[in-house]
């Protein structure tokens, strides 16, 4: 079925839907050739101008990427909000530590990347003021947070709820799971697991997109099974906090 609507967001589907930001100047950004092939590469199952115009992100907000590591939503946020807007990039300093992830970061920021501020903290510690920021999103990292340890997901979107403004939004993407399978081993998450413990939150969900839907994937192998291209069917919700 190719509208993966829940019955709880039907209500509320329309939120979101008007194109708030300019489409056009972010799709040249993208393009241009001082962003990487290797960071173009994904945009066709990252969908990004779709999912920030499904978020409601506007140029000169203040946005957060949540668990950003190497950055390439960090990037794509930078170029959306603008030089009046900010990007707070975040990770854990754990995170940072594995591989050649804080050379990435650091050649993809330094010099680049001027509206953006490092935040290298845990989610017990971020040092965002609260209520500062305008929208926040976490991408494809929701699941092993949840599957690793239900009560660390909880704390993380407390963490994130604190420092939205009232009315802020957090954009969840990550790759969808059936419910039933062992979603730990497929990194992976049901939509309604998501649903459920952003109410528990105490978030308001405002909206759910199939702008990542994709219809080949039955959600029976990870990610990076080669069958699937790494393009797979992704569940994207819009929260609201009160």
């Amino acid at each position: 079925m190719k509208k993966l609507i829940s019955v709880f967001a039907a209500a509320a589907l329309m939120c979101g839907q008007a194109f708030a930001i300019d489409e056009a100047r972010l799709a040249a950004a993208l393009n241009s050739p001082d962003r990487s092939d290797a960071d173009k590469a994904l945009d066709a199952a990252r969908q990004p101008i779709a999912v920030l115009s499904f978020l409601g992100l506007e140029e000169g907000m203040t946005v957060m990427d949540v668990m950003a590591s190497g950055g390439w939503y960090t990037e794509v946020l930078s170029h959306a909000v603008g030089p009046q807007g900010k990007v707070l990039m975040q990770n854990n300093p754990a995170s940072l530590a594995r591989g050649t992830t804080a050379e990435t970061v650091n050649s993809r920021v330094n010099g680049r990347l001027n509206n953006v501020e490092r935040v290298e903290n845990t989610f017990d510690q971020l040092g965002v003021a609260p209520g500062s920021v305008d929208l926040a999103i976490t991408h494809l990292n929701f699941h092993d947070v949840y599957n690793a340890n239900p009560d660390n997901a909880m704390a993380m979107l407390a963490a994130i709820k604190d420092v939205l403004k009232s009315g802020g939004i957090l954009g969840i993407a990550d790759h969808r799971g059936n419910l039933g399978a062992d979603n730990a081993a497929l990194h992976r998450i049901p939509l309604d697991t998501v649903a459920q413990a952003a109410t528990e939150a105490g978030f308001h969900i405002v909206g759910v997109s199939d702008a990542l839907y994709v219809d080949s994937d039955p959600r029976t192998a990870g990610p990076f099974d080669e069958s699937l291209g790494r393009n797979t069917d992704r569940i994207l919700l819009k929260l609201m906090k009160p």
